[in-house]
C-alpha cells in the first residue's frame, strides 16, 4: 500500500476554486433600481451611503434573506411548515452565496425575565456548575434557574401488565430555583387604588378614576356594577370585608349584565392583565401615564432582587452564590472562574470561561449576567449576539453587521474593527453596513449607494477601494476627510439642573450642574454610565422630552402620516373639502379597498412553499376603493397624496386650496429631521433604523418641553447629514430650549457648548466625573480619552 508522504497542497481545481465572488444582478428591493454587483469572497465589503440610500435593502433584505430562504428548502416540507415562510427576493440572479449569519441591531426581548445570561449560554453552564460543585447540593441545575418553579405533585398512576391493570401511588417532585414571591422577576409591583377610584363615590356615581372607564356606558364598569358582589349605590369605602375583597381581589366567575354573559374578576387582576402585561412602551402616551402615577415596581424584599429561592442562594462554591456570581461584572467574574481548579468539571470550566472572556474581549465586561436584556442598548446587544460566532470553528460563513460601532466610544470602535478582522482572516465574507470613516478605513472592498435617500437613491455610486472613495467623486467620498471645528465662543447657559449623589447602577454619588439654555454633551466609554446619569437622575415630567433608541412599533399598515398623526388633519381636510366623512380617507377603515382590505397586495400562502405577494389588481396598490378616489383636495386624491415625498407634501399643503396649517406644520418637522425625501405612505417596516429614529424625534418635537434628552441621535446617519443634524440641535437650543445629548459622534462633541465626561473606565472602573467644560478646554487637557480622540479629530 503506498503511503503518502509529500506536504504539498492538493492540485488546483479551477472550476472549484473559480467561485470566489457573491454576483448580484438585477436587485430590486424597496427602492433599488436593477443593482447589479460582484462582491469579493473572504474579504471584508463595507457598504455606505447616505441614511436611505438602499444599503439594508441590498444586504439584509435581498443577499441576506434569500441564502436564508434557501437554507430553509433544504428542509423537509413537514419541518418548513413550523418555519416563518420567506418570499423570494426581486432580484433576477443572485449567485455565489454562501451560508449568512446576520448579527443586527434588533433590542433583545424585554422579558421581565431574559438576562444576559439567559440570553447566552453563560446562565445554563452557571447552573451545571452550581449543581455540581455547590455545597450544600440542592439538586440538579434546574434548583438553580429563577425561571423554573418548584412542583410537587401526588397521586394514583394506573399500570397496565398484560392483561392487568393496577394502581400505584405516586409522587413527582421537581425543585426549581424561581423566588416565589415575585416568581423570577426580581420585582413587585405594588398598586396605589387611591389611583384607581374615589373611594367616596359609589361606582353609580362615577368612583373609577381609570383612563376609559365611564360609569355610564363602558361595559367593563357595568360587569362590576350589576356582578351582585357589591351595591353600585354604596360609596366604596363603606364596603364590608368581604365586599372589598370580592371587588379587589374576586377569582373570575361567570355574570349576566343586560341579559350578555360575561366575566367578572377582581380590580387588581383586571389591571395586571390590562395594564401591567403589557410592554409599557407600546401604551398610548395617557395609559402610559396613569400606570407611572399608579403602579410603583420595587425589589422584591424576599429574594432581595435576584429572582432566586433561598435554597439557590444557600448553595455556594467559595462563599459565592450563583446569585452572587451574576451579580458580578463579567470580567470579575472570568478571573473567579479561573480560579476554580477542579478536575471533574474541567470542560466545562474551559467552556464557560471562553464565554466569559468572549465578553471581555468585546468590550462588555462591564456588565453583569443578571443585566435585563430589555435595557441593553442596540449596539451593546449586537455585541452579545456577536459572542457565540467569536469561537465558531465554521469557515467560509458570510457575516452581515448592521452599524456594529453604533453606541461605541472612538477608543473602543478599534476593538471592534479587530474583531471583524478577526472573522475575516478565519475564512469568512464580512458584510457590514456602517457610516463611520474609522470602520469603513479597514475595508478591502467598499460599495457606495446613492446617490440620494428613497427615490433618489438605490444605484451603485461606487465600487473599490477606499482610496478610490476618498477620490471617486460621491456624496460618501466628499465628505469621508470632514472634520467639524471646536465652536470658538459658546453660549452661555441661563441655569442649571441640579444632580445630586447620582448613584443609579454604578454611579459613584455623583453631583453635577447640567447647564440649561444650552447644547451638552455627556460622553464617556461605553458603560461609563452616560445613560444612567441622563435617564436616572434627570426627572421625568412634563418640562423633560425623551427621546431614545427604543424601537418603533408598526405593521405594514402603518406609514409616516399613520405614525406622527398627520394622517388625521388630512383626512379631515379630504372629508370638508367633499362633505363626506373622514372615515373614507383611511385604508384601515371605511375606504379601504373590499378585494385587499386596504393592504394594497394579495397575500397567497402557497402551504408549503413561500407566500406570496401580489398587487391588488382592484385597487392597483393604491389601498382604497374607487368610489373614494373619486374625492379630491386641490386636485389631488388620497392615493396621490400618501405618495408625496415629505417635501412636495410640504409645499402642496401650504398653499392654495389644499392649505391645511395642522398637516404643514408636522410636515415642516419631518423635513427638519432630514425626512423630506420619504413618501408618506411608505410602510414602516421599509424604513431603515437611521431613518425610523429621526421619525421619532419629529414626532417628539410636537411635544411641549423646555429640556430635550436625546440618546445619540447620530445613530444610523451618514457623515453629511450630521451636519444637518447639528443644524437642527442649534435650532431647538435657539428658540429657548436646552438640549441634552449623549453622544459619542465626535462632530456633535465639538460643536457643543458644554461638555459633561464620564469615566474613566467602564462598569466599576467609571461612574465618576472626570471632565466638566468646554470642548475647547477638553481638547486642551487632553485629560481623559475622550479628550485624546476629540483632540486627533480636530487636528490639535
Amino acid at each position: 500500500m503506498a503511503t503518502r508522504t509529500d506536504t504539498q497542497s492538493p492540485a488546483p481545481h479551477t472550476a472549484a476554486d473559480s467561485h470566489d465572488l457573491i454576483r448580484v444582478h438585477g436587485a430590486r428591493e424597496n427602492n433599488l433600481k436593477d443593482v447589479s454587483i460582484e462582491i469579493p469572497k473572504r474579504r471584508l465589503t463595507v457598504f455606505t451611503g447616505v441614511s436611505g440610500s438602499g444599503k439594508s435593502s441590498l444586504v439584509f433584505n435581498t443577499i441576506a434573506a434569500e441564502s436564508q430562504r434557501l437554507i430553509n428548502e433544504t428542509y423537509s416540507t413537514f419541518v418548513q411548515g413550523f418555519m416563518p415562510t420567506l418570499a423570494r427576493p426581486e432580484v433576477d440572479v443572485l449567485d455565489g452565496l454562501t451560508t449568512v449569519i446576520t448579527v443586527d441591531q434588533q433590542r433583545m426581548g424585554a422579558d421581565p425575565r431574559s438576562t444576559v445570561g439567559t440570553a447566552t449560554d453563560a446562565n445554563a453552564m452557571l447552573r451545571i456548575l452550581f449543581s455540581r460543585l455547590g455545597k450544600p447540593s440542592i439538586g440538579p441545575p434546574s434548583a438553580y434557574s429563577f425561571n423554573t418553579a418548584s412542583v410537587r405533585a401526588s397521586g394514583a398512576i394506573t399500570v397496565e401488565r398484560g392483561n392487568k391493570t393496577k394502581a400505584q401511588k405516586a409522587t413527582f417532585n421537581r425543585t426549581g430555583g424561581m423566588c416565589t414571591r415575585c416568581e423570577g422577576r426580581g420585582s413587585v409591583s405594588d398598586i396605589d387604588l387611591s389611583q384607581l377610584y374615589d373611594d367616596s363615590k359609589s361606582l353609580a356615581d362615577g368612583a373609577f378614576t381609570i383612563p376609559g372607564w365611564k360609569s355610564d356606558s363602558q361595559w367593563t364598569v357595568q360587569v362590576y356594577a350589576q356582578s351582585g358582589f357589591v351595591d353600585p349605590q354604596k360609596p366604596i369605602r363603606e364596603y364590608t370585608e368581604k365586599e372589598l375583597q370580592d371587588f379587589l381581589y374576586g377569582e373570575p366567575v361567570k355574570v349576566k349584565v343586560n341579559g350578555v354573559n360575561l366575566t367578572y374578576e377582581g380590580l387588581i387582576p383586571k389591571i395586571q392583565k390590562s395594564f401591567l402585561s403589557k410592554d409599557k412602551e407600546a401604551l398610548q402616551p395617557h395609559i402610559r401615564a396613569f400606570v407611572e402615577r399608579a403602579v410603583t415596581f420595587t425589589t422584591c424584599p424576599e429574594c432581595e432582587g435576584t429572582r432566586l429561592s433561598e435554597g439557590a442562594r444557600s448553595s455556594k462554591i467559595k462563599r459565592i452564590s450563583i446569585a452572587d456570581a451574576c451579580a458580578m461584572e463579567i470580567r470579575d467574574l472570568a478571573e473567579w472562574v479561573r480560579g476554580l481548579k477542579e478536575p471533574s468539571v474541567a470542560p466545562l470550566l474551559s467552556a464557560l470561561q471562553q464565554t466569559l472572556d468572549s465578553f471581555v474581549e468585546i468590550g462588555l465586561g462591564y456588565l453583569a449576567l443578571d443585566r435585563p436584556s430589555g435595557t441593553l442598548s442596540g449596539g451593546e446587544a449586537q455585541r452579545v449576539k456577536m459572542i457565540r460566532h467569536l469561537g465558531s470553528a465554521l469557515t467560509d460563513i458570510t457575516y452581515v453587521f448592521d452599524e456594529p460601532t453604533i453606541g461605541l466610544h472612538p477608543h473602543d470602535i478599534q476593538r471592534m474593527n479587530d474583531l471583524l478582522l478577526r472573522l475575516r482572516d478565519k475564512g469568512n465574507t464580512v458584510l457590514v453596513v456602517e457610516h463611520k470613516p474609522e470602520t469603513i478605513v479597514i475595508a478591502d472592498h467598499v460599495v457606495d449607494l446613492g446617490p440620494g435617500a428613497g427615490t433618489a437613491g438605490g444605484t451603485v455610486c461606487f465600487e473599490g477601494t477606499v482610496e478610490g472613495l476618498r477620490t471617486g467623486g460621491t456624496i460618501t467620498g466628499r465628505h469621508f476627510d470632514d472634520r467639524a471645528a471646536v465652536k470658538e465662543s459658546v453660549r452661555k447657559p441661563t441655569g442649571a439642573l441640579e444632580i445630586r449623589g447620582a448613584s443609579t447602577h454604578n454611579l459613584k454619588g455623583v453631583d453635577v450642574d447640567v447647564p440649561l439654555g444650552v447644547l451638552t454633551v455627556v460622553t464617556g466609554v461605553a458603560g461609563s454610565g452616560k445613560s444612567s446619569l441622563v435617564r436616572g437622575s434627570i426627572p421625568a415630567g412634563e418640562n423633560v422630552v425623551s427621546v431614545d433608541q427604543g424601537a418603533i412599533r408598526g405593521s405594514r399598515r402603518s406609514n409616516p402620516a399613520t405614525y406622527t398623526g398627520l394622517l388625521e388633519p388630512i383626512r379631515k381636510a379630504f372629508a370638508k373639502a367633499n362633505g363626506v366623512k373622514p372615515a373614507l380617507f383611511s385604508a384601515n377603515s371605511e375606504g379601504a379597498c373590499p378585494t385587499c382590505n386596504g393592504a394594497g397586495v394579495i397575500y397567497t400562502d402557497l402551504a408549503i412553499m413561500a407566500g406570496v405577494a401580489t398587487t391588488c389588481e382592484d385597487c392597483e396598490g393604491k389601498r382604497f376603493d374607487a368610489s373614494v378616489l373619486e374625492y379630491h383636495l386641490g386636485g389631488r386624491d388620497i392615493s396621490e397624496v400618501l405618495a408625496m415625498s415629505v417635501t412636495e407634501a410640504e409645499e402642496f399643503f401650504g398653499t392654495g386650496d389644499a392649505r391645511t396649517p395642522a398637516a404643514h406644520t408636522v410636515l415642516g418637522r419631518l423635513a427638519d429631521v432630514g425626512l423630506g425625501y420619504l413618501s408618506l405612505g411608505q410602510p414602516l417596516t421599509t424604513l431603515s433604523g437611521g431613518e425610523r429614529q429621526r421619525l421619532k424625534l419629529a414626532t417628539h418635537m410636537a411635544e411641549k418641553g423646555g429640556i430635550y434628552v436625546l440618546d445619540e441621535p447620530t445613530a444610523g446617519l451618514h457623515l453629511a447629514d450630521v451636519e444637518q443634524l447639528l443644524g437642527l440641535l442649534d435650532r431647538l437650543v435657539d428658540s429657548g430650549k436646552s438640549v441634552i445629548v449623549v453622544e459619542h459622534h465626535q462632530a456633535v462633541m465639538a460643536h457643543a457648548d458644554w461638555i459633561i465626561d464620564l469615566g474613566p473606565g467602564a462598569g466599576h472602573d467609571g461612574g465618576r466625573i472626570v471632565f466638566e467644560g468646554t470642548p475647547a478646554d477638553l481638547v486642551a487637557d487632553r485629560s481623559t480619552l475622550t479628550g485624546e480622540h476629540l483632540a486627533a479629530y480636530v487636528g490639535s
